[in-house]
């Protein structure tokens, strides 16, 4: 006799979530930025040598946000031109050439800077793939034509906020990006959840020694022998022991999809899944841009 699934129950405030779709479109063209011009470009040159800015940094992450939204650089400055023309008061128009080179030097910090740490955080990592061109697959097939593809490595919360990420080429080890961002927020983190491709002795070890509790699919041809981590053997045991069914219900492992599939999609449905750019530098920027964008867009709705 097979067991009976659950209904699922939409348990989501609909009045709630209407009103942040709303308030997204409200800060797309919400020009925020106008009101404290003079002042953030007083605190920017304070102390600057050279130049000093004309523009400043709340701007061009607007518009950053806007080319995340497929907005090209011409396309920006000429709102810039028409807000400048329409607004209470005028102001330097910012070229496209400008907003090119603001944009991919923009420091992306995924830090709430109006929020606290969230101790005892829920955090999942996994990566996913960004495309360097938006010409599809047809080509790729008929002509095997490989242009390669961008890595993101994130690390997110079951509250869909994204702590950190961090992109490469499509050999990044994601392994790596994992521990490296653990040891940068373990301080705040009390979970990690991860598929099967996180089961490691470095991963399992380096939560021991940050005493963090690690949710990692055990690989079905493990052993579940120490080979130099009784940490990792004993969740493999114990996985082992209970069954995948049992093992996900005891440690909610659904979490995981929320701490990351959730994200990916939402951020390729918002932001897109391919970069405009051309120079690889630009490329990684870029992808990188589309999870701050998101992130955001997401902080700002609530």
């Amino acid at each position: 006799m097979t067991k009976r699934k659950k209904r699922y129950v939409d348990k989501r405030n609909w009045k709630e979530y209407n009103e942040e779709l709303v308030m997204r479109g409200y800060f797309y063209i919400n020009p925020g930025f106008l009101e404290g011009w003079n002042e953030e470009i007083k605190q920017m040159n304070s102390g600057k040598i050279g130049n000093p800015y004309l523009y400043p940094e709340s701007m061009i992450e607007t518009l950053a946000v806007l080319h995340c939204k497929s907005f090209d650089y011409r396309a920006l400055e000429g709102l810039m031109k028409s807000l400048s023309e329409n607004y209470k008061f005028e102001f330097p128009v910012i070229s496209y050439t400008q907003i090119c080179r603001r944009v991919n030097v923009l420091g992306l910090d995924f830090k709430d800077k109006n929020d606290n740490i969230i101790f005892d955080d829920v955090v999942g990592c996994d990566a996913t793939g960004i495309k360097v061109s938006n010409r599809g697959e047809w080509m790729r097939h008929k002509w095997k034509v490989q242009r390669g593809w961008i890595k993101v490595t994130m690390l997110g919360n079951k509250n869909g906020k994204i702590v950190d990420v961090i992109v490469g080429v499509e050999t990044m080890n994601e392994n790596f990006a994992f521990r490296k961002m653990l040891r940068l927020h373990h301080e705040s983190i009390n979970v990690a959840y991860g598929d099967g491709s996180y089961d490691s002795k470095k991963n399992f070890e380096l939560c021991r020694q940050l005493k963090i509790n690690p949710v990692f699919k055990i690989r079905e041809n493990s052993s579940g022998k120490a080979d130099g981590s009784m940490f990792r053997a004993k969740h493999a045991k114990e996985y082992k022991k209970i069954g995948y069914e049992k093992w996900a219900e005891k440690y909610q492992y659904g979490n995981r999809w929320l701490c990351t599939e959730v994200i990916f999609s939402a951020v390729k449905r918002i932001e897109g899944e391919c970069v405009r750019a051309t120079k690889k530098e630009n490329m990684l920027h870029e992808a990188k841009m589309k999870f701050w964008a998101y992130n955001k867009i997401k902080t700002l709705q609530k």
